[in-house]
């Protein structure tokens, strides 16, 4: 959960803050620890979709899963609405690349089991998750256990199960990875309406150079040993274009530019 501490940065529009933070593992029967952060700084603004993207072992999930209160860093700290991290919390809603959906309930018992949890009335309950099927065009499908439905499918229920509690920051790792490159594609203008009709605020980690330039409006690129951001890319094209931006020189130049970046990083094995 969040907790005010003094010194933490004023609410001014930035809902996430993330301050010198480093994460080392320590190593086995006496040998060296790893290195896996090394004084990571970032932000997110209010309403923003902000990548986080780097090759396997660079540490993004390792600071994703630092933001969700998940992990400890070894040093340096995570603000979200200038209230220091110090555990997980409902004002973060994680998504992971499995959906780890509840195989016992329907979609729509998946998406209300958090509000469950957390004591909303049932009234409440319905119409939040009468909501969350409308928005994911899940309704037609709310009875349907998480095996009757498709890897695409799925991803949706796990993503509406995680705005379900209405989080002021929404955390993906790798939330597409496993599906196949069609459900791929039409998942990313799935996640593009999620996020214009919720304005939820969305920091996602991705390898995929593509799906980060074509997503979100600014890219962290990660590079390793130890992970760090080498460089913050604005995207500087709006979102009203739709998938025909991937066919102009501007997007081409950018994703061209980020894919340097990485391999123009030292390679590790991943952790």
């Amino acid at each position: 959960m969040g907790q005010a501490v003094t010194g933490a940065p004023p609410v001014d529009g930035r809902k996430l803050v993330v301050r010198g933070v480093s994460k080392c593992f320590p190593g086995r029967r006496g040998s060296a620890g790893i290195e896996a952060l090394g004084h990571v700084d970032l932000e997110v603004a209010e309403g923003e979709l902000v990548s986080l993207v780097g090759t396997s072992g660079c540490g993004k999930s390792t600071l994703l899963r630092i933001v969700a209160g998940l992990e400890q860093a070894t040093s340096g700290q995570v603000f979200v609405d200038g209230e220091i991290v110090v555990g997980p919390g409902p004002d973060r809603g994680m998504v992971f690349q499995g959906h780890s959906l509840f195989p016992w309930l329907t979609v729509a018992g998946n998406i209300a089991f958090g509000l469950e949890l957390a004591g909303w009335p049932r009234s409440r309950r319905t119409s939040r998750v009468a909501d969350l099927l409308d928005i994911m065009d899940l309704a037609e499908h709310r009875a349907r256990l998480p095996r009757e439905l498709s890897g695409g499918m799925r991803q949706r229920v796990a993503i509406a199960r995680a705005l379900a509690p209405e989080p002021d920051l929404l955390l993906l790792d790798e939330p597409f990875g496993a599906l196949d490159a069609q459900t791929r594609l039409a998942m990313h203008e799935f996640l593009r309406q999620v996020w214009q009709r919720t304005g939820a605020t969305i920091l996602l980690v991705t390898h995929d150079v593509d799906e980060a330039v074509y997503l979100s409006q600014r890219v962290y690129v990660m590079q390793t040993r130890p992970g760090r951001i080498v460089e913050e890319v604005a995207l500087p094209f709006g979102i009203g274009l739709g998938p025909a931006v991937k066919r102009t020189p501007m997007f081409l130049d950018v994703r061209d530019e980020i894919h340097d970046l990485l391999l123009s990083a030292p390679r590790v094995a991943a952790r």
